[in-house]
């Protein structure tokens, strides 16, 4: 009996501890994937902010390197994620579709620009003048 109860518990905690460890290797399911990920990301954080003012954004770090990578369209940004470690920002062109998503890791300087419309991942390299 202890014997079974021991390989349950064990079994139950491997399970767990395999599912809280997935990595994002591309979203192949779709935008609703995607989705539940802004929308857990904005329940864990504080709240986004949206905004077509450039000139609030322009003071930040990766700002220069965003805008040279995406297309010359004019985009608002939204924050989905700004906390001590990351900032994760979302552009969306002027008919409300989201475009780009943007990581920016604080403590390394790395940033990551991805073409949410299937084109992957257009850039992704530390800032030098950080």
């Amino acid at each position: 009996m202890n014997r079974l109860l021991m390989i349950l518990i064990a079994a139950a905690t491997m399970l767990t501890a395999c599912q809280s460890n997935q990595t994002d290797t591309g979203n192949s399911s779709g935008s609703n994937e995607q989705s539940a990920q802004t929308e857990t990301a904005q329940s864990n954080n504080e709240p986004t902010e949206e905004s077509t003012s450039q000139s609030e954004w322009s003071s930040l770090p990766e700002y220069d390197t965003i805008i040279r990578e995406v297309d010359s369209q004019d985009y608002t940004f939204r924050t989905v994620t700004d906390n001590k470690n990351e900032r994760i920002l979302i552009l969306t062109n002027q008919d409300g579709e989201e475009k780009y998503k943007t990581i920016f890791i604080k403590n390394t300087s790395r940033l990551k620009i991805i073409d949410i419309d299937g084109g992957g991942q257009l850039f992704n390299d530390v800032l030098e003048d950080s």
